[in-house]
This record gives structure tokens, sequence and C-alpha cells, in this order.
């Protein structure tokens, strides 16, 4: 189809019915589709910095940040311009580069649990390839998620679970085998006596237990204190695999992630997101002696094609090398911190009393309910109505967020002073503009 000149194509509904006709649901990831907030959702043309231009020329203040890819913003320079000289080399070879390599070095010197790093395209892909290491290393089956959690696409993770203790798990979409879901155990996040429980009942069967350190997929819930030391203890002495996945905290919530945040040490780690710099890319690493399964030196098969892109690995060491930089997170969390107070702020101000934001570092969601939110049973209680007429009024006063009450929302470090208080006019008016 030729696209037609004028008014039409500067049209998000236009855009979004023409994306129907050939996407499934017109997206091509499902949280874009804004069905849990309704309206249409923004078809970017570019980004800059802490904004995004729609295609019809409005610019948007930015909280998605590619899902929290974009620690420094959209396009900054230093990325934009490592990525060009990358380019001018070749964008793929198939073939080990000196790059990936140093790339390794630098994670593992800023992340010492990682001993080994083995590269990927996606975050998915990195937990994909630490679970099956995991079953390599141990010879063991099960695996242990958290409800609320979310680790890619993988069958045996896209599963849910019962009330109370562990249930074997169900899948939660059509075209997971019951059979491959029922490999994996889903126990309440923050529950460190159900965990106990469930590895004295199957603890000699299970590989590993994977978490979000810092849950970002049911909206932003910390993890509570000593629930992250205790999954250390438990799975030590059943010898089983600890998993961080930090994909969306890896480098986000601290320079050396959340296990440098909480000062613990998992066997292995996921990243993708900010290592990648804006680029699609992650990673899996950890203990030497499991690593070191993976084929070619051990009989555990992963690969992939596009996997230590040089473009991908460009953006991220520029990415990385910035981050180390004296009083980078100090800023971040300055911004942050002042974006969580005054939502909280405006809503107290317009009468919203069932409201809270939880943020760890960067990280952070607007709920509206009262916190502290400590699970998944405790933030499906949420007003979801109420925050979709709150979205949509933010987005009337050109504020982009995340359009799901059950997503983190991001800060770059280009949102600076001016773009906080320009927002948290947006949020007063946006909860002002609620029904009482």
């Amino acid at each position: 189809m030729s696209t037609e000149l004028g008014s039409k194509e500067q049209s998000h509904k236009w855009w979004m019915e023409r994306a129907m006709r050939v996407l499934p649901g017109g997206v091509n990831s499902p949280v874009r589709a804004f069905r849990a907030v309704g309206g249409t959702p923004v078809f970017v043309e570019s980004g800059d910095g802490p904004y995004i231009w729609g295609v019809d020329g409005k610019k948007y203040i930015d909280y998605v940040c590619s899902w929290g890819a974009l620690i420094f913003g959209h396009a900054p320079p230093f990325v934009v311009e490592a990525v060009e000289r990358a380019m001018r080399k070749g964008s793929s070879y198939g073939a080990p580069t000196p790059g990936e390599v140093e790339f390794a070095e630098m994670i593992a010197e800023i992340v010492p649990s990682v001993e080994m790093l083995r590269m990927t395209s996606s975050g998915t892909e990195a937990v994909m390839g630490a679970i099956r290491v995991a079953r390599g290393y141990t010879g063991r089956d099960l695996v242990v998620k958290f409800e609320g959690c979310y680790h890619g696409g993988a069958d045996y993770l896209l599963v849910q679970g019962g009330s109370g203790l562990a249930t074997f798990g169900v899948p939660n979409s059509h075209g997971v085998p019951s059979k491959i879901a029922e490999t994996t155990l889903v126990a309440p996040f923050n529950d460190l006596d159900a965990m106990k429980r469930i590895f004295e009942k199957h603890g000699r069967d299970i590989a590993a237990v994977i978490v979000e350190p810092v849950a970002g997929n049911m909206g932003v819930v910390p993890p509570e204190e000593g629930f992250l030391q205790g999954l250390r203890e438990v799975t030590a002495a059943y010898g089983a695999i600890l998993i961080f996945d930090e994909v969306m905290t890896g480098f986000r919530v601290a320079l050396g992630g959340a296990q440098a945040l909480y000062g613990v040490k998992p066997d292995l780690t996921c990243f993708g997101k900010v290592i990648g710099g804006g680029l699609p890319v992650g990673a899996f690493g950890g203990r030497r002696d499991i690593m070191e399964k993976l084929a070619p030196l051990g009989p555990v098969y992963q690969a992939g094609t596009l996997s230590g892109n040089p473009l991908a690995i460009a953006a991220g060491k520029a990415t990385i090398e910035a981050l180390k930089k004296p009083g980078v997170y100090e800023r971040l969390e300055a911004q942050s911190c002042k974006i969580a107070n005054g939502l909280e702020e405006a809503a107290q101000k317009n009468g919203v009393t069932d409201f809270c934001v939880q943020r760890v570092g960067s990280m952070l969601t607007p709920f509206f309910a009262k916190g502290p939110l400590r699970s998944w049973q405790d933030v499906s209680r949420a007003d979801r109505s109420g925050f979709a007429l709150w979205h949509r009024a933010m987005l009337e006063q050109g504020v982009h967020w995340p359009p799901s009450q059950f997503e983190a929302g991001f800060v770059s470090l280009s949102h600076d002073d001016e773009v906080c208080e320009v927002t948290l006019r947006a949020a007063h008016a946006a909860f002002a503009a609620l029904p009482k």
C-alpha cells in the first residue's frame, strides 16, 4: 500500500487501522496495543532525550524509555556515534570480534558473580539459555518461578499457579503444552516460608529458582528484607541454581544491578535492556563451572547467529562506559525520587487517597491502591480503571506513561529538572480530571 501525503498519515488511529490489517492486534508486542487503558497507542516518529514525537507531530515526555533500555534517553549522541562507527565496518559477521570479548570483560569486572558470559539477541533468549544450562548442570528438570514475575516468552515460563503454597504450573497462554508447563512450579513473591516448603517437597528435583530481584512486570514490587538472601540459602542447601533475571534491573537500579544493591550473589544472571544501549541484546552469565557446560566446551547447546552483534556491542560498550562515570546514579536517583514523591503529592492534593508509588532506583510504578504492595495478590487489587483514566489524562497532557497498571515506568538521565517539573504539573492536571 502506498502512503498518501496529507493529514491521514498524521493520525495515530489511521496508522492503527492500517497496522491491524497486517500485524496481530496492530502491534508486535501485546502491551503496546493499549488494551489495558483504552484509546489508540502513540505511533512514534522519532525520539530525542526524554521526548518522543508522534506521527501527529505532538511531543510527549516518555517514561516508557523502550521499557527501561534507554537509561540515557533517546538517541544519546555518544551511542549514535558508536553505532555509526561500527556500522561503517559491517553490521554482522557471524564470527568472533574483539568488541564482544571486551564487552564481556566489562560486565565481569562490574558484576562479581559473572565469571563467564554468553551473549544473546534478547532477554528471552538469555533466560532460556540460563535455565537450559542450569538443568544441564544439575541433571534436574523442575524450575521455580514467582507469581507476577515475567521472564520472556519461553513456553515453560508462561505459567501461573494457585494461591498459598506453590502449585505445578498450568499454561496461561494457548499454544503451551500442559506437560511443558508442569515442569515449572509457581510460588508467591516475597514468601520465603512457602519457598522452604516447596524445597522440602521437591528440592531434589529442582534445577533452578528464577526471580526478578526487583519485580517489574507486576509493577515495581521490591524484595522484602531477607527474601533474596533466603533464596540464596535454600537453593545452596539443595544444590539448585539461583538465577537472577536482571534483564530489567541490570545496570538500571545500580551499576552492578540489583545483586549489588541488595548484596546477594546469584549463580547465574540474565541481562538485557540497558546493556544494549537501545539495540536488541541480551546475555547470561555466572559461575565458571556452570557456564563451561555450554557448547562448545560442554553438552548444553545454545547458539544464535546475531549473538554479539557488533552494532549492539558498540552501543552497549558506550553505554556502560558512560554509566561508570562518577555521580551518574546519584543524579538518576535524585530525579527518580523527585518524580515518585511528586506523583504522590499530586494525588494527595487532588483527593486521590488510594494511591502509592513503589520505586527502586529509576524504576517506579504508580498504583491506584494503598501501599505497600508486596505480592501479585496485593497488586491485583489495584484499581485498573482508575489507572486507565489517569493514563489517558496524562497522555492528553503530553506524558507517555507505560499503558498498564502492572508495568514499571522508567526515568532516564535525560529527565532533567525542567522535564520533571512539567511532568508533575501534568500529573496534577491528570489527577484533577479524575472523577471524584
